[in-house]
């Protein structure tokens, strides 16, 4: 492979992790299986959430009582990639992670819900199937976590609800 046939396919694969990265902040699971390789596994939060197969990865990612909750968005970054093709159809990447979450829903510490600013590095690997690279493995090990009560007077509005 040339090295403009190596750039081709590493630009390729950015854009598929930018395409996983919206599908989540836009509740988009239709798109997101569409990213993922059917035997995809997640590993997400250091290993607390570890999922097998992309329906449920999905699954997962979908829950209402997660992010699939119109009252938790989501604002995610994928920066600075290290990709290392591995093969013709195999790669790896390494990514740097940034997310705000806000939730809206009340906890016992914070009755107006919480704001969670993160960091972390994803950790991928990519597979080629019939000329379209996947999603074969993801995950990401955190470097921090701020959570913060949102204020009394806080309203979200977003494309799923009207703020309070």
């Amino acid at each position: 492979m040339d090295a403009t046939e190596r750039l081709a396919e590493i630009e390729a694969i950015q854009q598929l992790k930018a395409r996983y990265q919206r599908a989540v902040d836009t509740k988009d699971w239709d798109l997101m299986r569409s990213v993922l390789a059917p035997d995809a596994r997640s590993v997400y939060s250091d290993g607390k959430h570890a999922y097998e197969g992309r329906d449920a990865i999905v699954e997962f990612l979908a829950d209402p009582r997660g992010l699939g909750n119109p009252e938790i968005v989501s604002m995610h970054h994928a920066h600075t990639p290290e990709i290392e093709l591995t093969s013709e159809t195999t790669a790896k990447g390494k990514w740097y992670l940034e997310d705000f979450v806000i939730t809206a829903l009340p906890s016992d510490w914070a009755p107006n819900g919480t704001v969670m600013h993160g960091t972390g590095i994803y950790h991928d690997e990519y597979v080629k199937i019939d000329g379209a690279w996947l999603i074969k493995e993801t995950g990401y090990e955190r470097i921090f976590e701020d959570f913060q009560p949102r204020p009394e007077n806080a309203r979200l509005r977003s494309r799923w609800s009207q703020g309070k």
